[in-house]
């Protein structure tokens, strides 16, 4: 019989070193602001476009595909808690080469996101202040972040916490405010104007483009519901990672359905779906609507939290996995280097070179180099998602060969709500080749990934003996 805890215990003896300071509050907190961000605060009105007030049911299959891969995550992390994360799972359970494609397709994606999110900061600046060019925003909380990330893990953790919580209080006074809006609206019945539920059934009612706008505009809901798999790798340091694991499972969840469903739903209640974001954020709309003074400035700097604290946590979770990578030999030794407070400072570096080449070539050629890093990036978040799946359920099978004691935390329904997220995220992928906004996707995503097989192929894998 395999112990499969001894035999991981060799991946986790090699990626040692790194502190286990996080609590289970901070966590917590991180795992649910990485997902509240521009996804929301943006990208809503793009899917509201697509879908009308479907988007309800689009933004509710994401939430499901979010559960189900937070369970996963939260079953594999509670029995083996490393940095390495889902790039490690994937190469003890998948095979050598899936543990290379989940590290680098992740870590590449995620620092052209950072890259976008970075010249977007540079954007929401200029609304305050437009006169100083915007590289100097860039380079300015580049160097601000980056000192954050090298400081130690509990300066990250302890940033991130209150960037997470600002995020988390705009959004609970949002829906108070919109909540209290709506409920003393007068009846509308048969308005074309005014708040109330009825704007539902306006111009086509709650599905005028179909049951497939509504299905596109999950790729965009997936989009937003992004990063909350970076809990999986904060684990890896964890004081009490078990604890931390299982308690940012269900928080994470319940309030994701909370703030997106919920802040939806008012928005389409307050403002009509066809202009809700043709030209700016729903957020401002709505706010507007409710006459709150300084609307555009007060939203400006809620997005601008929102882009720094998602440029803080991916910063971090490039550097862990950059550093699982070198610690795996498929990188050179130096990323695996940890300096006196315990961070991987040469793979942060790393992946802070990666933000100033997507910055530069965003500032150089922003219409080309945009769409590459977003088709890019989005192919990489998208496939990670569904090797998280395909390594559950490598993972639950394996450990039932050998008779291993199951972990404190299980995911229900094993083996079908696994088969059914990795069928689910399939879908999703295959739809953005039929899609406009999202053809670009696998039409570098899948060379992309091409070229990493043959990379592992030509140098690392191993002759046979």
């Amino acid at each position: 019989m395999r112990d499969h805890n001894n035999d991981f215990s060799r991946i986790i003896e090699r990626e040692r070193g790194l502190k286990r300071t996080l609590s289970a509050r901070r966590i917590a907190m991180i795992a649910i602001g990485g997902a509240i961000g521009t996804g929301l605060f943006l990208g809503s009105g793009f899917a509201i476009s697509l879908a009308g007030p479907a988007v309800l049911l689009s933004y509710a299959i994401g939430a499901l595909i979010a559960l189900l891969l937070m369970g996963c995550l939260a079953e594999m992390t509670v029995a083996h808690p490393t940095s390495g994360s889902f790039g490690a799972y994937a190469e003890y359970y998948v095979g050598p080469l899936a543990g290379f494609l989940v590290r680098y397709a992740y870590w590449t994606c995620i620092v052209l996101a950072v890259g976008t999110e970075v010249t977007a900061v540079a954007v929401y600046m200029h609304f305050w202040f437009p006169a100083p060019p915007g590289w100097l925003w860039i380079v300015g909380f580049s160097a601000l972040l980056v000192t954050v990330n090298a400081l130690s893990v509990n300066v990250f953790g302890a940033v991130e916490y209150w960037f997470s919580a600002i995020k988390v209080a705009a959004i609970v006074l949002f829906i108070a405010l919109a909540g209290y809006m709506l409920l003393r609206a007068p009846a509308a019945a048969g308005s074309a104007a005014g708040v109330g539920f009825h704007n539902y059934l306006l111009q086509g009612g709650p599905f005028p483009y179909g049951l497939w706008g509504a299905w596109v505009a999950v790729i965009m809901a997936i989009f937003s519901y992004l990063s909350i798999e970076m809990i999986a790798v904060a684990a890896g340091e964890a004081a009490h990672p078990e604890v931390a694991a299982v308690r940012a499972f269900r928080s994470t969840v319940a309030r994701l359905v909370l703030f997106y469903l919920l802040t939806l739903a008012l928005v389409l209640a307050i403002v009509p779906w066809t202009a809700a974001g043709i030209e700016e954020s729903p957020f401002v709309k709505v706010m507007r609507a409710l006459g709150v003074p300084a609307a555009a400035g007060i939203l400006n700097f809620v997005i601008l939290i929102a882009a720094l604290s998602a440029m803080n946590s991916q910063l971090y979770i490039t550097t862990r996995m950059m550093f699982s990578l070198a610690r795996a030999g498929h990188a050179p030794r130096r990323f695996g280097a940890l300096n006196a407070r315990g961070v991987p400072l040469n793979s942060l570096l790393l992946s802070s070179l990666g933000i100033a080449l997507a910055t530069a070539l965003s500032v150089i050629a922003p219409q080309s180099s945009f769409i590459l890093m977003v088709a890019i990036s989005s192919f990489g978040a998208l496939f990670t998602w569904m090797m998280i799946f395909i390594t559950h359920y490598y993972f639950r099978r394996a450990r039932e060969r050998s008779g291993a004691p199951p972990p404190r935390f299980r995911m229900i329904g094993f083996p079908y709500t696994t088969l059914l997220g990795a069928a689910l995220m399939a879908a999703v992928l295959v739809t953005t080749l039929f899609t406009r906004a999202f053809r670009l996707t696998l039409v570098f995503g899948v060379p992309f990934l091409a070229c990493l097989v043959l990379v592992y192929r030509i140098r690392y894998r191993k002759p046979p003996p």
